[in-house]
């Protein structure tokens, strides 16, 4: 049971991130706003450039879904351990562009954290 809860985790990590990431596909200008800086302008450039990160989003998550049904638990680890970079990124550019502090911690370095814990439980998984 103990080796299942990583596996589920990293799971609900990857359909959470497809989600966002639709949400930024759909309406990135109603979901702008939870990233943690002050809501961008709606123009159709604007909403081309979030529509970008939603597509990163959907991205990552389906590979990380698609290396749990094909590849072993270290590897899932070690993706996970690599896209850890994304929300650190996503914390650094949210604080270094004054947005929300809080945000930038309980969402983005929540989200870190817990994908590289994940990550280091599946590569060290027996």
């Amino acid at each position: 049971m103990y080796n299942a809860i990583p596996l589920f985790v990293a799971a609900l990590i990857a359909v959470g991130v497809i989600a966002i990431g639709c949400f930024y596909l759909v309406s990135p200008e109603r979901i702008s706003g939870s990233f943690g800086l002050n809501p961008p302008a709606s123009d159709a450039y604007t909403r081309a450039w979030l529509r970008l990160k939603g597509i990163r989003d959907v991205a990552s998550g389906l590979l990380v879904l698609t290396m749990m049904l094909t590849a072993d638990r270290r590897s899932v680890g070690i993706a996970l351990i690599v896209f850890a970079i994304i929300p650190l990124g996503d914390m650094s550019i949210v604080l270094g562009s004054g947005g929300s502090k809080s945000r930038a911690f309980s969402i983005h370095g929540v989200t870190c954290a817990v994908m590289l814990v994940v990550g280091l439980l599946l590569i060290h998984a027996i």
